[in-house]
């Protein structure tokens, strides 16, 4: 008799209870699945769309390979979206191990094979653009897998998993796989909201379990003991390092002393292309070898393979002699700065266990699938493109989550180096943080509002982009700020109270208060605007090769001004400074108001980026007496207001109150509450259908520069409607003009990389363009820019950056059959930003050729010229 309750009687049944496609699709695996992973597939294959969050390695993609065993066995269609190409690429070969190339096909920016089969691998954007143009491709379509569909918070890629979900077809099912959010709640109440029936599976288990550690010179410490709190062992040991000083591990040490416990292979985050690289020739150069005589081997003739297509003259450009020999020994880099080929061999011989050591950057925690049995983290900190900036809990998850292979391993490791940044508190706080909300990147483009009103029209168009989840969670913010004011006005009245004087009215005291402190703080702060204004008059009448005499930080230092580049409306010189340091500068980096102190004459060669340039203009800043102005602000006008307001107060009833300051102190609590209320009703004001008026400012100034005509797309809206780009207005206003119509296919190129490329180094130095007409032509687009830049201020529309011409040279001489040493000579890129540059111009070359306008016959030869040598070598394992 069995001592189950019927309660447990009907869970075991259902839990055991599967359909016929499941129980075929789940038979061919040599594991047993998770409860996560049977409960989502059997949700699916009764109909309902999904969204299933688990961490990184929890095997979610098992749902998704699912749909696609769906789609083949009843004959419909499957996509299967991920961000990124790399991952499509991935996916791509592993659909095609299980069903065969002629079931399968891929469709992303640089590929385009088998797009009619039952199961179609793609990235993002690709599906998208599919929607907005209503191809023919959507019929039979009744699975759509969004992969990391938690990356709708990417301010880049985000928006597009949302324009997804709002705008597929009702009957289409989907199914999210997201990494573990805390918001997870919200997140699936809004995919239910727009998408209608959806089931959530969440789970939070590992399937590895995975360690965490710090490395003390050459001791691996656990970071908790065995009640999850902070190994004291640990905290001893990091004090005392921090007291007497202890050298950090080198990475030799740190790959014998893996080696030695069997922890690899491993990765190691770097967050720096050019550490990666240092670290991978620190290693080989010391003569370490992780391969045997028969893995070297098949190393060997596998690069062999896939790297036959690229061009012999390129070997040594690309650094292929260096890497070839850094994987002969199981130790490679992985960044964005290597080519796509030097890429995926990379990720196959590291998936396939030969790879056994490497140095990445974050790039790698997109999806890739490189699961190792260890991961380090050199440092908890990291470049975002602005400044330098701590890990968040939610990137240290993400990282830290390869570690732990399904299948080999029964345990992950993660390892952190001890350095002098962070205390092993501060990493134990971060390694158990799991609040990880995930916030929408979403806003209205110019391609995106043009294609919602043809396809939908103005009101429903309006409608759909208020589905958004950015607005979903702008209204329920609305009701946690109606909560906060609720409370502060309680506390206001009650302090109120408080504050009642015997002597008279201590509010119309405590206004004088008020009145005194503003009058002063508005003194420093108009100060301070007078020495701004002051600063970029002397800004705007600067040339080249000035010298000036600036003071920043407390420190007088002289300086060259190199360019007069102008942000917006003001300009921001780039300057070489007597530290011989390059900065652009703008009126709030200094405190006094620059001088100038005289001129030089930039020698013919002149050229920043070499050190015999920089010399010079040290030493002209160090020979030369140059002046040293003493700067003085004027003082400001009588004070004679702020006087009388001060006699004012003093004679008020209330300033001989004994408890005049405990009152004080009381009013000033209530004062607080009063702006933080004023704050908040302005968060509500501005909450309130914010995507909505981001609609009709968008859809305003579309109307204003004449591409929406009585809510409708125009000729040329119905181009915009086809150019996806950063710059989606700019360009189909110089495509309808005549700016592009004499320039050659290499001219064509080489413009389209200011619409691409964007240098996001602080030394920036003054680009080259290759001949006058292409001079000429960049002048003239950047008038259009300025004029848009005029409509988007009179509309209240946060600007596009601006046009950068750093890659416009060695484009212009690729496309005219330069070799890629001489192409990259002439930028400082490395063949891998190279490689993706020529590829996000042949992106865009495709588009323009498929407007059949007449540039676009150039621009299809443009694409044939550009796409050679290691740009066409694509790898798809």
């Amino acid at each position: 008799m069995s001592l189950e309750s019927p309660a447990q009687r009907y869970a075991a049944a259902k839990k055991r209870g599967r359909g016929p496609n499941f129980a075929a699709f789940e038979s061919t695996f040599d594991f047993v699945l998770d409860d996560f992973q049977r409960e989502a597939c059997l949700a699916l294959e009764k109909g309902d769309s999904l969204l299933v969050a688990a961490p990184t390695g929890a095997g979610k993609t098992i749902v998704g390979e699912f749909a696609a065993h769906l789609a083949i066995t009843n004959g419909t269609k499957c996509f299967y979206t991920t961000p990124i190409k790399a991952l499509s690429n991935q996916k791509y070969a592993e659909f095609c191990e299980i069903y065969g190339h002629q079931n399968i096909g891929l469709l992303t920016g640089d590929s385009s094979i088998n797009g009619d089969a039952d199961v179609v691998v793609m990235t993002t954007e690709v599906l998208r653009n599919m929607i907005y143009v209503r191809s023919p491709a959507l019929e039979k379509l009744q699975y759509v897998v969004l992969d990391e569909v938690h990356y709708l918070s990417d301010k880049f890629r985000g928006p597009t998993w949302e324009e997804i979900l709002i705008h597929l077809s009702d009957e289409v099912i989907t199914i999210s796989l997201s990494a573990t959010v805390s918001n997870i709640e919200d997140f699936s109440a809004w995919i239910s909201n727009v998408r209608g029936r959806l089931t959530t599976v969440v789970s939070e288990n590992r399937p590895i379990p995975l360690f965490q550690h710090m490395l003390l010179g050459s001791k691996l410490h656990n970071l908790f003991d065995e009640s999850k709190s902070l190994n004291q062992d640990l905290a001893r040991a990091s004090r005392n390092v921090e007291r007497y000083g202890k050298r950090k591990t080198e990475r030799i040490e740190i790959i014998e002393l893996l080696d030695d416990e069997d922890l690899l292979p491993a990765i190691s985050f770097i967050f720096s292309r050019a550490g990666c690289e240092a670290a991978v020739r620190q290693v080989v150069s010391a003569g370490v070898s992780l391969t045997t005589a028969a893995e070297r081997n098949f190393i060997e003739n596998y690069i062999q393979e896939k790297c036959a297509g690229l061009p012999v003259e390129d070997l040594k450009v690309i650094g292929f002699a260096e890497w070839r020999e850094s994987l002969l020994r199981g130790v490679a880099a992985h960044h964005a700065g290597l080519i796509p080929t030097f890429k995926e061999v990379v990720e196959y011989l590291f998936k396939e266990g030969l790879i056994r050591m490497v140095y990445a950057t974050e790039t790698l925690s997109l999806g890739i699938n490189m699961p190792a049995r260890s991961v380090i983290l050199e440092r908890l900190v990291k470049w975002n493109g602005e400044s330098h900036v701590e890990l968040t809990p939610g990137e240290y998850t993400q990282l830290t989550g390869r570690a732990g292979r399904r299948g080999i391993d029964i345990e992950g490791h993660a390892i952190v180096l001890w350095g002098t940044e962070h205390d092993a508190k501060y990493v134990a706080g971060l390694a158990s943080t799991r609040t990880y909300p995930l916030n929408s990147a979403f806003k209205p483009t110019y391609n995106m509002v043009a294609n919602l009103i043809e396809r939908l029209g103005y009101d429903a168009a309006l409608d759909s982009v208020s589905q958004s989840f950015a607005q979903w969670q702008a209204d329920e913010s609305v009701v946690s700020l109606s909560k906060a004011l609720s409370r502060n006005d309680k506390e206001i009245r009650k302090l109120s109270n408080e504050i009642e004087c015997h002597m008279g009215s201590f509010d119309s005291y405590f206004d004088l208060r008020i009145q005194i402190r503003d009058r002063e703080r508005s003194q420093k702060r108009d100060a301070k605007v007078e020495v701004r204004n002051r600063i970029q008059e002397v800004f705007d009448i600067l040339q080249s090769g000035d010298v000036i005499w600036i003071e920043r930080s407390r420190r007088s230092i002289h300086a060259v001004v190199i360019d007069c580049k102008k942000v917006g409306d003001f300009v921001n010189p780039l300057i070489f400074t007597s530290e011989r340091k390059t900065m652009r500068v703008n009126a709030f980096d200094l405190n006094t108001v620059p001088f100038k102190v005289g001129r030089t004459n930039f020698p013919k060669d002149f050229d920043l980026r070499s050190s015999k340039s920089r010399k010079y203009l040290s030493k002209i800043l160090i020979s030369e007496s140059w002046q040293v102005p003493k700067i003085r602000v004027s003082d400001q006008d009588s004070l004679q207001d702020l006087d009388s307001i001060r006699i004012e107060m003093k004679s008020h009833p209330c300033h001989g109150c004994p408890d005049r300051e405990l009152h004080s102190r009381v009013a000033e609590r209530r004062e607080r509450l009063i702006r933080d209320n004023a704050q908040i009703h302005k968060q509500i004001s501005q909450s309130t259908n914010v995507i909505s008026r981001e609609f009709d400012q968008v859809s305003s100034v579309l109307t204003e520069r004449g591409h929406l005509s009585d809510r409708r797309p125009t000729s040329s809206g119905e181009i915009l409607r086809r150019i996806y780009s950063d710059f989606d207005l700019l360009l189909v206003e110089i495509l309808c003009s005549s700016i592009l119509s004499d320039s050659d296919p290499a001219e064509l190129a080489a413009i389209l990389t200011l619409f691409t490329y964007e240098d996001r180094k602080d030394d920036r130095i003054i680009p080259k363009i290759p001949s006058e007409r292409l001079k000429r032509t960049t002048l003239e687009i950047a008038e259009v820019q300025s004029q848009i830049s005029e409509s988007e201020r009179r509309f209240n529309i946060f600007q596009s950056r601006a046009l950068d011409a750093g890659f416009m040279d060695s484009m212009y001489q690729w496309a005219n059959g330069a070799t890629l040493e001489k192409s990259l000579r002439l930028t400082d890129l490395s063949p891998g930003d190279f490689v993706r540059g020529v590829n996000q111009v042949i992106d865009l070359l495709g588009q323009i050729a498929d407007l059949k306008l007449p540039i676009s016959a150039n621009a299809q030869v443009a694409i044939g010229r550009i796409r050679r040598g290691v740009v066409a070598n694509v790898v798809i394992s």
